[in-house]
């Protein structure tokens, strides 16, 4: 399993958003990863890219609003950090569709999600925890 509860920043709704990321990325993985052929592999692969468009802009919007409440100064080094996240996903979507669902495409799209993933949540996050933690 990818999630680990270190990576658990201390606010319910942030922290089960982390983990349902986590859960669908690793989801995803196992199916690039699988022995059936690619085109039994496109519709979940798709499904997938789906649900990332629109449940990273949530949960972006959603940790974003806590980093406000909280008064985190590093709010809007983070906030870009998301949009840049937010536009590769829906670059790359435009990309891959147009690509008629390149399999090579999407295998470099999972690593390069996995990688921000947990360099995400496990560096950036953690920053958003330490601040809140000394704030009280």
């Amino acid at each position: 399993m990818l999630w680990k509860e270190s990576y658990e920043i201390g606010v319910p709704l942030i922290d089960a958003q982390h983990k349902e990321l986590f859960r669908r990325v690793e989801l995803f993985l196992q199916v690039l990863r699988s022995e059936v052929c690619w085109d039994e592999k496109v519709q979940k692969v798709n499904e997938t890219l789906e649900f990332m468009k629109g449940y990273v802009v949530e949960h972006f919007r959603d940790e974003e609003e806590y980093q406000q409440s909280i008064g985190y100064p590093g709010y809007e080094a983070h906030k870009q950090l998301h949009t840049g996240m937010v536009e590769y996903v829906l670059e790359f979507s435009k990309k891959y569709e147009q690509s008629n669902n390149d399999e090579q495409l999407i295998q470099q799209f999972g690593g390069k999600l996995l990688a921000w993933l947990i360099n995400h949540v496990a560096a950036e996050d953690q920053r958003i925890a330490d601040y809140a933690k000394k704030k009280g």
